[in-house]
């Protein structure tokens, strides 16, 4: 028997996959949903390994309202996006970021991809930024901000910065620094990069956990713990209070978005291998990446619209 054989026997094989797809189906995360707010879900291609276009396709047949993708840098590469785009009726989101050590040269980089996500002919939703980086000093991250603040106000563009591990708003209180001293700063949420840097649910990190959930524009929901960025599965029972944590940050934003009328933009960012845990040798994936994201689309959408 090979490993592939044993594994699937050693689990229960299909009689086990029915049990996991029949709890999969339940949505305990119920509450009253609201006619005012403004929503807007995005599908991430991250992990999808066909076309631009038959992403889009993908992402208009499940019904989502746009998608969010890096930046292309080709001419090429933005004309098939462009094109796919207006297709299939979608809206967009863009990522921007560098990757460079040295903050100079990081920097630049950032800004020549910012200014010219801002230029494009099919104006964004939002940037998205992956900004800078978790060793670069204050001051040097600084730069960042001050770059997409200007660029928004003469764009009329949101542009928001990611808490995100490894870049410049990796931990709560760090971001909460960050907060109190850029009044124009605001913010893409992925908590799942806190709970994890946190190795907790933020229990102890209310004050700057607040203060970030008042500047959030749009979200990444993915639904970290406190040992990872991404459970194996959000519809599991195991993971029911972790679900419930990542819920009341995100009923607090929606909140906010109440209240200002201002819409909300959330991208279904579940990812695939390695951040989906796999099965050892075989390096199966332990749940359908795909459908995570189209069930936290529908279960977000029954939350949150009437």
């Amino acid at each position: 028997m090979n490993r592939r054989d044993f594994l699937g026997a050693s689990t229960g094989g299909g009689i086990m996959l029915n049990a996991i797809q029949t709890v999969a189906q339940q949505n305990p995360y119920q509450t009253t949903p609201n006619a005012d707010l403004k929503l807007k879900v995005l599908a991430t291609n991250w992990g999808f390994s066909g076309t631009t276009d038959a992403f889009c396709a993908a992402a208009k047949k499940e019904g989502y309202d746009g998608i969010e993708m890096w930046w292309p840098n080709e001419k090429k590469d933005q004309q098939e996006l462009f094109t796919a785009l207006d297709k299939h009726q979608l809206e967009v989101g863009f990522l921007c970021g560098g990757y460079q050590k040295d903050a100079k040269e990081h920097l630049e980089t950032f800004k020549k991809a910012v200014n010219a996500t801002v230029l494009s002919s099919h104006k964004p939703l939002y940037i998205n930024c992956h900004s800078g980086r978790d060793y670069f000093t204050y001051e040097q991250n600084k730069l960042f901000i001050d770059h997409t603040t200007e660029a928004s106000q003469k764009s009329g563009i949101k542009i928001l910065h990611e808490t995100h591990r490894g870049r410049m708003l990796f931990a709560a209180h760090i971001a909460h620094n960050f907060i109190e001293k850029n009044p124009a700063l605001r913010l893409t949420l992925d908590i799942s990069h806190w709970c994890n840097v946190h190795e907790s649910l933020l229990e102890d990190q209310t004050e700057a956990v607040q203060a970030a959930l008042a500047r959030v524009d749009h979200i990444h929901s993915r639904i970290g713990h406190q040992e990872g960025p991404q459970v194996n599965d959000p519809r599991a029972p195991e993971w029911e209070n972790v679900v419930k944590a990542h819920l009341a940050w995100w009923d607090k934003v929606v909140e906010y978005k109440i209240k200002s009328g201002d819409t909300l933009t959330v991208l279904t960012e579940f990812g695939p291998p390695n951040y989906l845990p796999t099965l050892p040798y075989t390096k199966q994936p332990l749940a359908d990446q795909w459908g995570i994201n189209v069930y936290m689309m529908q279960m977000l959408r029954k939350r949150y619209l009437k």
